[in-house]
Parts: C-alpha cells; sequence; structure tokens
C-alpha cells in the first residue's frame, strides 16, 4: 500500500502560539477572549457542537487546530439568509462545511418518507434545525457571504452522494453533490489526511484548483490530464450481430438461400492481399497512473441497470492498496474522484484521539439535552473500519474496510479521562466498541493479499481463509480497562459480528461473563437465504452456534441473560414467504418485535442500486443479468412490517387476507401453532413494549430496559431484596 505523510509530521502554522481553545469558538465574543482577530478556518456543521471524539466537527476541528489554525465553528446556522454565516467574519483559509455526523435527509425523513419529529443531535432532541440537502444550503450560504473564499465539502453526506447517485426521497438519479453545491472540492471517508494537507497547502498559497493530486478528494476538470490511461467502463458489453446458423444438409454452392456465402463471391484472396500483421507487446498500465470512465451521468440518470453496473464499478475500486481514479461526465464538466485516502496507522489514530476535547457540549447550550451525545458521553471508540460488507449500510463506504485501531495505552487514557472529567460518570462505561464490537485487531494475514484484494467482504459468503480472527488483543484490552480504579463495568454496546466471534470462543466466554448488561444486541438481518444473500450476511446458523455459546458461558457464570436479535423488513430479494417464515422463526422463539426497521436506501449503498435498478450488483451485470425482486408500494412495505410484528392485532386483517391469497390459511387459527388468530378484537387492546415500560411522562421505569422487542424478562440494573431481606431471584 502506498506510503502516506504522518498527520503530525507537518510544520506547525504561525497562529500555534495562540495554544489549544477550551472549545472552538462559536462567536466573536469567544474569539475576542482568545485573543483571535481572525479565524483561519471555519467549520460550518448541521450538528449541534459536541467537542467530543465521536462528532465529526470536533474530530476535523481538533486536528486542525494542532496543526497551528485558528479554528471557528458555525453551528446549526440560521439558513434562511446569509447572516448567520458571516458571525465569525471571514475566514483567512476556507470554509469547511458537512451536514453532520448523519445525511440531512435520513436523519429528518423516516424510511416511509415521513417527516420525523425529533433530531437526536439537536439541543432538545427537536427537529427542523438543518435544512433538507444541508450541504447544498450550507455552501450557498457561504458562496453568498464571502464570494472569493473556497468551500470544502465533506462530511458522511459528501461522502456517498460524491458520485451521480438514487435519491429515494425524489426517486430519481440526482448528480454529484460536488456540483449542486458549486463546492471547490469534496473529500470523502474520514478527511484527517485530506483536511490537512488541503489547510497546509492553501496557508502556502497554492489554489484550491491545482489540487488534484490528493487522495480522497473529488474535483471538476475539464479533460484528462496528459500521461494518464483511460479504461473505458461507460457501456455494459453487447453482443455483437450473430450470422444466422448455416442448415448444414444445404448445398450451398446450388442454393440462394445463403447470404453469407453469396456474399463472398468467388474472389480468392492472392498473396498481394495478405498483410502482415506485428503484435506488439502491451505496457503494462500502472495503476496510479490510469482512470475509469463511468457512465456518464446523463446515461445512469435514464438507464438503472448502467446505475447499477456504475455502482459495481465504484465498489470494486475502495481498497485504498489498489483502487484507481475514478471520472464521471455531467454534461460538459468532468468530475474526478481519487483513489480512497490510505487508512490511519495506530501512532495515527491515537494522535487523533489524545487531542483536547472537552468531551462535553458547549456552554452555550446550558443545561439543554443533547439526546446523541447523551447516547457516548460514557463510550470509547477503538477502532474504525467494517469488512464485513453488508449491502445496506454506507460505513464501509465511508470508513473502508480496514480496520484502523488505537493502541491499548490510548484507549485507557480516555477511560480514565471520561472517569476523571466528565460529569455524572457513575462507573459504568457504556461500550468499547466501534461500527462492530469484535473487529479490533483482526486484519488479512498478509499486507501483500490486503493491498491486492477486490472482494466486498472479508466474511461472506464465508470467513475468508486469509483473514486473522485472533481476538486475543481485545480480550487483553477489556481485562486492562476492567483493573481501572473507579471503573465498576465495561459493557459492550457496538453490534457484534456473531459469525467472527463463535472463530474465538475464549473471547465469547470473556464477553459474556463479563461485559453484558443482561442483552446483547446482535443483528441477524433475516432467517432466509434469499434475502441474506442479498445483504452479504451470513445464515442463519451461525447464530444459532453463537446462541448455544451464548447460552453456555452465561449458565457457568450464573448469569440470566439474552440475546435480542435485529431483523430488517422490505430488503432488496425478500419476498413475502420470506417475511412469512422469518415471523414464523420468531413465533417460535419467543420474539415480538416493538420497533421494526424497514429497509432505508441510502446513497451509494449497493442495497440501494437493487432498490432502483432491480439488478444485483455483487455480480456482473447486464440487461440479462440476474434481476432482484423490490419491495417499493406502500402496501408491500406495510405487510412486510407486519410480518414483522405479526403479534399486534391491528396488522391480523392484512396478514389474513395475504395469507389467505398464498395458500397459506392453515396458519390463521387460535392455537399455538398458529400465526395469528380468527378473530379481531372489539377495541385496540395492544400495548407496545415501548409504552408499557413508559411511565405517563415517558421515563422508563426502573429495571426496566426500553429494546426493539418484548417477550423477555425486566432488565435489573442492581440486586433488589425482597420483602424478607434475601436477593430476588434472578438477581445478579
Amino acid at each position: 500500500m502506498p506510503a502516506a505523510r504522518p498527520l503530525f509530521d507537518y510544520p506547525k502554522y504561525w497562529a500555534e502560539c495562540f495554544g489549544p481553545a477550551p472549545f472552538l469558538p462559536m462567536s466573536r465574543a469567544e474569539m475576542d477572549q482568545l485573543g483571535w482577530d481572525s479565524c483561519d478556518i471555519i467549520i460550518v456543521t448541521g450538528d449541534a457542537y459536541v467537542d467530543h471524539p465521536s462528532f465529526g466537527m470536533a474530530v476535523i476541528g481538533r486536528l486542525l487546530e494542532a496543526q497551528g489554525f485558528r479554528v471557528g465553528i458555525i453551528s446549526q446556522p440560521d439558513w434562511q439568509s446569509k447572516d448567520a454565516f458571516m458571525q465569525l467574519g471571514k475566514p483567512n483559509l476556507f470554509f469547511g462545511i458537512a451536514a453532520g455526523n448523519m445525511d440531512s435527509m435520513i436523519n429528518r425523513y423516516t424510511a416511509d418518507r415521513k417527516v420525523r419529529s425529533d433530531d437526536a443531535y439537536t439541543p432538545g432532541g427537536k427537529g427542523g434545525s438543518r435544512p433538507d440537502r444541508a450541504s447544498l444550503v450550507y455552501s450557498q450560504r457561504c458562496r453568498e457571504a464571502f464570494k472569493d473564499v473556497p468551500i470544502i465539502l465533506g462530511g458522511i453526506e459528501a461522502s456517498l452522494r460524491r458520485i451521480a447517485h438514487y435519491d429515494y426521497w425524489q426517486d430519481k438519479v440526482r448528480r454529484s453533490i460536488l456540483l449542486d453545491a458549486r463546492a471547490d472540492l469534496l473529500l470523502f471517508g474520514n478527511a484527517e489526511r485530506a483536511i490537512v494537507e488541503v489547510a497546509q497547502r492553501i496557508s502556502r498559497g497554492d489554489s484550491v484548483a491545482d489540487m488534484t493530486d490528493i487522495r480522497g478528494t473529488a474535483f471538476i476538470r475539464k479533460d484528462s490530464p496528459q500521461g494518464w490511461f483511460e479504461l473505458d467502463s461507460s457501456r455494459i458489453d453487447r453482443p455483437g450481430k450473430v450470422d444466422k446458423i448455416i442448415n448444414p444438409y444445404v448445398n450451398t454452392q446450388d442454393t440462394s438461400a445463403c447470404a453469407v456465402e453469396q456474399a463472398k463471391g468467388d474472389s480468392q484472396a492472392t498473396e498481394s492481399d495478405v498483410q502482415v500483421l506485428e503484435l506488439l507487446p502491451h505496457p503494462r498500465l500502472e495503476r496510479d497512473r490510469t482512470v475509469i470512465r463511468l457512465p456518464a451521468y446523463e446515461k445512469v440518470k435514464g438507464d438503472p441497470v448502467l446505475y447499477a453496473h456504475a455502482n459495481r464499478v465504484l465498489h470494486l475500486e475502495t481498497n485504498p492498496g489498489n483502487a484507481r481514479a475514478l471520472v464521471q461526465r455531467h454534461g460538459d464538466q468532468e468530475v474526478w474522484f481519487n483513489p480512497p485516502p490510505i487508512p490511519l496507522s495506530t501512532e495515527e489514530m491515537d494522535y487523533v484521539f489524545d487531542l483536547p476535547y472537552a468531551r462535553v457540549p458547549h456552554p452555550v447550550y446550558g443545561d439543554a439535552k443533547i439526546p446523541a451525545y447523551d447516547m457516548i458521553r460514557f463510550s470509547v471508540n477503538i477502532m474504525r473500519g467494517c469488512f464485513g460488507g453488508c449491502t445496506f449500510c454506507s460505513i464501509t463506504e465511508h470508513e473502508g474496510r480496514i480496520i484502523q485501531n488505537r493502541s491499548h495505552d490510548s484507549i485507557i487514557r480516555e477511560i480514565e479521562a471520561i472517569r476523571d472529567t466528565v460529569p455524572g460518570f457513575t462507573g459504568v462505561i457504556s461500550d468499547l466498541g466501534g461500527p462492530t464490537a469484535n473487529m479490533y485487531r483482526v486484519a488479512c494475514k498478509s499486507r501483500e493479499i490486503e493491498a491486492s484484494c477486490r472482494k466486498p467482504s472479508c466474511v461472506y459468503p464465508g470467513i475468508c481463509e486469509n483473514l486473522d480472527t485472533d481476538h486475543s488483543s481485545l480480550i487483553g484490552l477489556y481485562r486492562k480497562a476492567r483493573e481501572l480504579p473507579g471503573v465498576k463495568k465495561i459493557l459492550i454496546a457496538s453490534g457484534l459480528r456473531y459469525d467472527l466471534a463463535v472463530e474465538s470462543p475464549e473471547y465469547v466466554r470473556e464477553l459474556v461473563t463479563h461485559h453484558v448488561g443482561g442483552y446483547l444486541k446482535i443483528a441477524p438481518e433475516h432467517t432466509e437465504n434469499g434475502p441474506l444473500d442479498k445483504m452479504m450476511k451470513p445464515g442463519i446458523g451461525s447464530y444459532d452456534r453463537f446462541k448455544q455459546m451464548f447460552e453456555k458461558y452465561s449458565k457457568e457464570a450464573g448469569k440470566e441473560q439474552y440475546l435480542i436479535p435485529y431483523f430488517i423488513a422490505a430488503h432488496p430479494g425478500t419476498t413475502d414467504e420470506d417475511m412469512m417464515n422469518l415471523a414464523l422463526w420468531l413465533k417460535r422463539n419467543g420474539f415480538r418485535a416493538d420497533q421494526v426497521q424497514a429497509f432505508y436506501p441510502s446513497p451509494m449503498a449497493s442495497a440501494t442500486a437493487m432498490y432502483h435498478s432491480g439488478k444485483n450488483p455483487l455480480r456482473k451485470v447486464s440487461y440479462k443479468s440476474e434481476s432482484v425482486g423490490t419491495v417499493k408500494g406502500e402496501r408491500q412495505r406495510r405487510l412486510h412490517k407486519a410480518f414483522l410484528r405479526y403479534h399486534d392485532p391491528n396488522n391480523w386483517p392484512l396478514l389474513r387476507e395475504t395469507l389467505k391469497a398464498m395458500g397459506r390459511s392453515d396458519l390463521i387459527g387460535n392455537s399455538k401453532q398458529h400465526l395469528i388468530p380468527t378473530f379481531q378484537p372489539a377495541v385496540d387492546s395492544y400495548q407496545s413494549a415501548r409504552r408499557k415500560n413508559s411511565t405517563p411522562a415517558g421515563s422508563p421505569k426502573a429495571g426496566r430496559l426500553l429494546t426493539q422487542h418484548t417477550g423477555l424478562p425486566p432488565r435489573e440494573t442492581g440486586k433488589r431484596k425482597s420483602a424478607k431481606g434475601k436477593p430476588r431471584p434472578g438477581a445478579r
């Protein structure tokens, strides 16, 4: 893999003399207190400013501050005019714009395109504090405020919309967000390397237009530069004209039916007609000087199959070790995408996470609660990336497949910082994890194989033989964390990759014995092979094997603990029969889903390409290649969710109608083996677990856990004694 300049190897900007700020300033008054006359860089974000390494604006802001730059924050500005974007004055170098930790459309709308009433990244959890397509709106206002200031676009919204992409909310293919935002440069993925390089070059007086060699960036250019070889992947191969097969029993010399033979005539080639062809060896293409041409925006906009093909090519070019540049024409402009950024080393990850974060929201919010912060304030991110490759997920597209790990020492320092500085800490670390709980230090056995691999997943259809599944480093980390003074409990709340965990029984024992708070969430997503194949998820047999180990080690530890499986409805490749079988599995295993997640077509995901095109981009795409069934109509999406909530009387009429149409009336009856009853209650007596476990004011009762599933015993938060002073049965 190409070498990259370390983040801490750059010369410091002259403003380093001001030192780190308690918080990055959000007002002129704060700038005055710091002695600043201006900001070098201003970050505009759609989230509330929380100075914590789980929030993108804090990571990028503190990193740039460590390079010596004066960084200001404009958080959730009033976008109705340019005034709010001028509150910190004109930045000396550039505006950095991001919609926030989530795509603004996913943040605002449900999978059924309904407006959400809340926003976890806003004080008080109130919705409506950012515009739809926030990156576009913020860019426009910044341009209105200061026309000559460069605009650098980043964050997950820009990252996942960098190419022509299907937009679920408008049900059409939109242009690259770089063009619509009219930004000068787009940074995709985790952009620490790119943002530092860009800031350093602009500070030296370089033009953004000349920054065409930085990995992890997208920009506009007129034509491909000299010295580059272009591979044309803008079309799907079609067979040429095939001549009609000649009847072997026909005498072609005597019949006039053979147009092929007639066209040849009676002439014979003479020696003078023969041309000698000299075959020259083709020069080996240099990957770092090769660009792949994707189908143009105008083509993929009108041809869903070409869209699926472009999506496949994009995903094949995501390994930083072998990815080539991509280019896609939009009208008379070319949008150029450099290869993805080189993953951060452990030393660089430590450098980023050891920056002087305050670890709390900015004081301007007072006592207002920010739900997203409350979820993570006692948790620690130990790694980045995911090699699972789940087609419905955007983590891999944004963070990459190569795991980037922090050192034990850095993680322990953060736990100690939480213990010593974060208000309200009671001794419980709520999570040591990341995109997945157990990919820490898991990597390919060979750097050479890793750099050349083009597989979309290391664990599907089975665990790759080149993957080192050793969990010993993670086990050692858990043990070190448990030994820290003042730390009573270390919980693991990140989703567990259970097919990976079963490769290390010692890890499962360690996890179950010490780090499960009564419930452990895992995500089989489905039980049927059809949808699982399109998700690139393991079969339900892997879940069963993990469940056996989980129950075995829970019993050995003397603990009553439960698995919480999560499932997706209406995913591409899912039939009504698949959902019926999943509902039967749920009933057999005693699960009742309180909340249901329907498939959400997020930009750039492979499953979204399936949803839009009806083709499978996991395999070579052509007009005759494998078709994928999709669930698009409101009724069918409602039906698939109804199967997951088979126990809700409100869903019984629709399920009865569907089961009869499927010829499965045998599942309608009033005994345990039936899925739904024949009768309908006179009134809606169904009460969801969320409502049942909640007080009228909405706060949970003591000892209860609000989960997506019911039918499970309540979670005990501590030992409670009976009236006779003896511990209650099952208390831990």
